[in-house]
């Protein structure tokens, strides 16, 4: 690897996603891991039906990656997998073959969501810390890792999905498979003084859950706030993963 190419950067340019995550600086970074079992997922979200077959341990989960996700089906909370990032807008597309994905919904006022911010679209996806990236004096993106404190406690992140059909990968051809993306707000002070935009939506009470899975859009649009204090912690700096 060329020297100062961060290995998470040369990961995503091969995975197709340099110049729509982490090399154009955007305010959020596509990249969150998931160290937690099974028991523990449902025990946090209270999932009664586990459609996701074994699960491992994830110390990286980038953008098209499939991953743990809760949604609520006929009032049953099951837990299953996705791969993540929901369809692009139709002009993002325009004359491509494919669709990448679109894994962090920064603004919600694009008729293009709306579909999707019904209760039977929402959904919970869990994780134990996320990356977001700092630019080092030698002008290297290195990946900085934040979670509650250094035990990472299991969290969930407020999502959306969908059955989608399309290319998502040229050589994989067309697929019919289910989607999720985040939803975002404003950045916290933990965060926002690298990244002062937006942060992914986080939940970490029992009820804020309940809300996000069964509430009409008026009530759950109420969550739509940065995370209370204290916020998130940066628990490692410079590795590829957490784990």
């Amino acid at each position: 690897m060329p020297a100062g190419v961060d290995p998470v950067i040369s990961t995503a340019r091969r995975k197709g996603l340099a110049g729509r995550a982490c090399s154009r600086a955007l305010p959020i970074c596509d990249l969150y891991a998931i160290m937690k079992d099974q028991p523990a997922i449902r025990g946090l979200t209270r999932a009664t039906k586990d459609r996701a077959g074994p699960l491992s341990p994830l110390p990286v989960v980038f953008p098209d990656d499939e991953a743990p996700v809760v949604r609520s089906v006929d009032g049953v909370r099951e837990l299953t997998r996705m791969r993540w990032g929901l369809p692009s807008p139709a002009f993002a597309t325009k004359g491509r073959p494919n669709d990448p994905g679109v894994a962090i919904i920064r603004s919600l006022k694009s008729p293009h969501w709306r579909p999707w911010l019904s209760p039977e679209h929402r959904c919970l996806v869990p994780f134990t810390s996320l990356a977001q990236y700092e630019t080092t004096p030698e002008r290297r993106k290195l990946p900085v890792w934040y979670a509650v404190d250094e035990s990472r406690p299991l969290m969930v992140f407020a999502g959306v999905w969908c059955r989608w059909t399309g290319v998502r990968k040229v050589e994989e051809g067309e697929v019919s498979v289910d989607v999720f993306g985040l939803l975002t707000v404003d950045a916290t002070k933990t965060v926002g003084a690298m990244n002062p935009k937006a942060f992914p939506l986080i939940l970490t009470e029992a009820d804020e859950m309940d809300v996000w899975l069964r509430a009409p859009w008026s009530e759950a649009s109420k969550l739509l706030r940065p995370l209370p204090a204290p916020g998130l912690s940066v628990v490692a700096r410079g590795r590829r993963k957490d784990g």
